[in-house]
């Protein structure tokens, strides 16, 4: 029997290249984040802002010797920061789902219910009808009139749910009525999003059957069934045993354990990971004893991960290839298909739900935003040949601008929305989360803060 030879570690100049790469990224990030909230905006601006300044964008165009010592450039390095990224945005996701107060959805049922599909069908269908008129020409080449159409359809009807959970940490909107909705609403579209992209990858490859429909549906159902029996057992008695102990670290590493475990196995299934870990971070929410033990892991994600991530997402963006007018006149257009579908759609189900006007606009300010979700559906279309290069830089532009617009359209939108009672009862949990009392500031002098 032959024995494999042991995997060689990492090159002294590789570990070198790694450790350089996360320091300038996270400083970088860290900075533009703290520009921005001086200029009045969320973090998120400034940290998504970050890998694009790094990224081929700016510095590598004008500095790329600069650009290619700091930065990863071989495909090994960049999956080395993709990895650390992964683990961010999995545990960032994880802590928004703890986040989710399940009483609120309870008592507005009927409103979630019609925002997640009014938000999902509206732009799904004008990211249809834009791919049936745009040029030819931004098709790939496997790709036919109808499959391309599709694919931007399923681009369009997405909601970033690692992005907007940041941004709401960022302007303190986490524990507002809207703020859950939106939440809620986002992860429904997600996980029919990334159903959708199975089903459309599926057609591209191998041409569309009923089994490549019918698997991906019968497994989400399953997951959901075993989470909600089960699995909630399981995490409960888990988290109440860690959180006996005085120090917060057990409670911590269970947290983290079942969140990493639940996104393990929901991508073992053939479903996106991150589904897994805010089903988890869900559960979790569901143990009141353990919410204050966990002030420690939130503040790592939010404030050292979750910039890392963003910054690193910003990498893969080159929009320097938007100085082609054609490609700039496409994205322009399906920018504005973007942005009309969904606020179109969470305003029409928001006003359904017997919401008010300043509700559902607030409701498509969040939901709008596409993020390193939407870039990720792009990748998937160019490897697939249904999207050309134009298209694909079209649809990343999407997923930048969308996510700078959420912060200030967020701001302004909820500055009109009454705080409620019910939401002022709910505050002193989410504080907890950051290990202060009522009253305390996750973002000190921060001039964001809405409560």
């Amino acid at each position: 029997m032959e024995i494999a030879a042991p995997v060689p570690p990492l090159s002294s100049h590789a570990v070198l290249l790694f450790l350089a790469s996360v320091t300038a990224l996270l400083a970088t990030a860290r900075l533009l984040g703290a520009l921005a909230r001086r200029a009045g905006l969320a973090a998120l601006t400034g940290e998504l802002a970050a890998g694009v300044l790094l990224g081929p964008s700016v510095l590598g165009g004008v500095a790329p010797g600069v650009a290619a010592a700091v930065l990863p450039g071989p495909a090994p390095q960049l999956a080395l920061l993709d990895a650390v990224g992964q683990l961010a945005v999995l545990l960032l996701v994880g802590v928004t789902g703890a986040h989710l107060d399940l009483r609120v959805l309870r008592s507005r049922a009927r409103a979630a219910v019609l925002v997640s599909l009014c938000g999902l069908v509206v732009p799904l269908a004008l990211g249809v009808a834009a791919g049936l008129v745009l040029p030819d020409g931004l098709a790939g080449p496997r790709a036919d009139r109808w499959l391309f159409a599709a694919f931007l359809g399923v681009a369009m009807c997405v909601t970033a749910i690692p992005v907007i959970a940041k941004t709401l940490s960022d302007l303190r909107l986490a524990h507002r009525t809207v703020g859950q909705l939106i939440l809620c609403a986002g992860l429904v579209d997600d996980a029919a999003g990334w159903l959708l992209l199975s089903v459309v990858a599926a057609a591209a490859t191998a041409g569309l059957t009923l089994s490549g429909v019918a698997v991906p549906v019968l497994l989400l159902a399953a997951f959901a069934a075993a989470a909600a029996t089960g699995g909630r057992v399981l995490v409960r008695r888990l988290m109440e045993r860690a959180a006996r102990h005085p120090e917060p670290g057990p409670a911590v590493a269970t947290a983290v354990l079942l969140v990493l475990g639940a996104g393990t196995l929901t991508h073992a299934m053939g479903m996106e990971s991150l589904l897994g870990a805010f089903t988890a971070g869900l559960l979790i929410a569901r143990v009141p004893a353990a919410r204050p033990k966990l002030a420690p892991l939130r503040t790592v994600v939010l404030s050292v991960l979750a910039p890392l991530f963003l910054a690193s997402a910003g990498l893969r963006m080159d929009l320097t290839e938007l100085a082609d007018p054609a490609t700039a006149l496409a994205a322009a257009a399906l920018l504005a298909v973007a942005v009309l579908g969904k606020f179109a759609g969470a305003y029409l189900g928001a006003r359904l739900g017997g919401l008010s006007r300043w509700e559902g606009l607030a409701l498509g300010s969040g939901m709008n935003s596409r993020g390193v979700v939407e870039v990720v559906i792009a990748m998937v279309g160019l490897r697939l040949g249904v999207l050309g290069e134009a298209a694909y830089t079209a649809v990343v532009l999407v997923a930048v601008a969308t996510s700078l617009m959420a912060p200030p359209l967020l701001r302004l939108t909820m500055a009109r929305v009454a705080r409620t009672e019910e939401e002022q009862l709910r505050l002193p949990e989410h504080e907890a989360w950051q290990g202060s009392g009522p009253g305390g500031s996750a973002v000190p002098g921060g001039p964001g803060t809405a409560r």
